[in-house]
C-alpha cells in the first residue's frame, strides 16, 4: 500500500487531488490518502446543495461550500477532522461494501483505545452507539475510491445550524435531531492520545495501519506530488470542485416531487411534465451507486409520465446500477 499526506486544508483542492490521483495516476498496490480542512461543507453527488444547507449561517462564517463525485449525505468537517481515502482497483472489492474499506481503519482505533468503534448501517463508523464517521464511494475507469471522515474533536455545535437534515431521515433513525447521534472521537481513545492534534492523530493512525513504530520505515510508500500533479489537480479543482455550477447548479420549478427514505438511502425524486411528458427528470438524494443516476434521469425524458411508461424504460436499466440497494419496484412505487 501506498499513501499520500495533503499538505492544503482547503477540501476543494483536496478533494480535486484525490480525483487526480484516482484517475490520473496507476499504482500497482492500494493507494491511502489522508487530508484536513478548514470549515467546510461537502454534499454529496446527488443532492440538492441549496436545501442541505443554512445558506445564511454558512456565508455569514465563512464556510466553504463543495460538493463530491460521490454519492451520500452532507458532511460538515473542520479541522478537528481527519479524513481518509482508500484508491483501488474497481474490481478487488463489491461496490458498496464500505465494511471491508473501513475495517482496517476500526482495527486501529481499537489498538489506539476505541474499543467499541463498528461499522454500522450502511456508510457509518459508530462508537458506543454514536456516528463519528461517514463514508461514500466512487468507482470510474476501472478504480474505486472509498473516503470517510474522522471526528476527532469537531466543533459540533455548528452542525445544526448550517445542516438542514431532513425530518424523514432524522425519524427513520428513531432520533430527535442530528447532534443526537454525532460525537467527537477523543474521549474514547486511550490516554496516551487524549492531547494529540489532528495532525498528530494522522501520524498515529498511519504507523498503525502500516504496523511500523516510526514513520521512516514506510519512506518508499509515500507517493509525493510533482509540479506536473500540481498543475493538473489545479485544472480538475477550477474546473469541479470550485465551480459554482458543479456545486450549486441551476434546477427548474419541478411540478412532480416524490421523496421517500429507504434503508439504502434517501431518493428525491423530482419531474418536470408538459402535456403529460417528462420534460425534466432529476433524482436528488444520499443514495450511493456505481452508475450516475443523472443518465438514468435522461432515459426518462420523453417518456409518458404513466407507471407502463416508465416501467418500460426501467425494464431496460439495472435500477440497482443507479440506486444501490434499491429494486425497479420500489422506484416504481415511489413515482407512482
Amino acid at each position: 500500500m501506498y499513501y499520500h499526506i495533503m499538505k492544503s486544508n482547503d477540501i476543494r483542492l483536496n478533494l480535486a487531488t484525490e480525483t487526480y490521483l484516482m484517475n490520473e495516476k496507476k499504482f500497482d498496490e492500494p493507494l491511502l490518502l489522508f487530508y484536513i480542512e478548514g470549515p467546510c461543507i461537502i454534499v454529496g453527488r446527488n443532492q440538492n446543495t441549496l436545501e442541505e444547507i443554512n445558506k445564511q449561517y454558512v456565508d455569514e462564517h465563512g464556510i466553504v461550500v463543495t460538493r463530491r463525485t460521490s454519492g451520500g449525505g452532507a458532511v460538515y468537517q473542520d479541522l478537528g477532522n481527519l479524513c481518509f481515502s482508500f484508491v483501488v482497483d474497481s474490481d478487488s472489492e463489491e461496490f458498496g461494501d464500505f465494511k471491508s474499506f473501513v475495517q482496517p481503519v476500526v482495527d486501529a482505533l481499537h489498538r489506539m483505545g476505541a474499543t467499541t468503534a463498528e461499522v454500522s448501517g450502511r456508510n457509518d463508523i459508530l462508537v458506543d452507539g454514536k456516528k463519528f464517521s461517514g463514508n461514500a464511494m466512487y468507482t470510474k475507469n476501472g478504480k474505486t475510491f472509498s473516503h470517510g471522515t474522522l471526528m476527532l474533536d469537531v466543533d459540533l455545535s455548528v452542525l445544526p445550524n448550517a445542516l438542514t437534515v431532513p425530518e424523514d431521515k432524522i425519524k427513520s433513525k428513531g432520533i430527535k435531531s442530528v447532534s443526537s447521534r454525532v460525537t467527537n472521537l477523543r474521549p474514547y481513545l486511550s490516554s496516551e492520545y487524549q492531547d494529540m492534534t489532528t495532525p498528530q492523530f494522522r501520524d498515529e493512525l498511519l504507523r498503525e495501519l502500516f504496523h511500523v513504530n516510526n514513520t521512516d520505515e514506510i519512506k518508499d510508500k509515500e507517493y509525493k506530488l510533482t509540479p506536473e500533479d500540481e498543475k493538473g489537480i489545479d485544472k480538475i479543482n477550477a474546473e469541479i470542485f470550485d465551480n459554482w455550477d458543479w456545486v450549486y447548479g441551476n434546477s427548474p420549478e419541478f411540478t412532480v416531487k416524490k421523496r421517500q427514505h429507504f434503508t439504502s438511502g434517501t431518493i428525491d425524486a423530482r419531474f418536470v411534465v408538459d402535456d403529460g411528458k417528462i420534460t425534466v427528470a432529476k433524482f436528488y438524494g444520499d443514495f450511493f451507486g456505481p452508475k450516475d443516476a443523472a443518465d438514468l434521469a435522461d432515459k426518462l425524458v420523453g417518456t409518458k409520465f404513466e407507471r407502463a411508461e416508465v416501467e418500460q424504460v426501467l425494464n431496460d436499466v439495472d435500477v440497482n446500477q443507479y440506486f444501490n440497494g434499491i429494486s425497479k419496484d420500489e422506484l416504481l412505487d415511489l413515482l407512482f
